[in-house]
């Protein structure tokens, strides 16, 4: 007996995959947008001596790279 799964049979899978793709987009672009506002804390607060906002800043671009790099990835995944 040979089963094996139809991933076709389910209606609605390319509309699914549609909301995916744009979904993983948006959260792409608002990665790269708060990498450039937190880069720009970074730098003004740097220069500035506030070492507390700083670190904020540098942990911002830390965490904002990292939800690109993985928004990019499942954007990557989908296609």
């Amino acid at each position: 007996m040979d089963v094996f799964p139809d991933f076709g049979g389910p209606s609605g899978i390319g509309e699914l995959c549609e909301v995916a793709r744009a979904l993983f987009m948006f959260v792409l672009v608002v990665a790269v947008l708060m990498l450039i506002v937190f880069g720009i804390i970074w730098a003004i607060s740097a220069s500035t001596g506030n070492y507390a906002t700083s670190t904020k800043g540098h942990t911002g671009v830390l965490v904002s790279l990292g939800a690109a790099f993985l928004s990019g990835g499942g954007v990557r995944w989908m296609n």
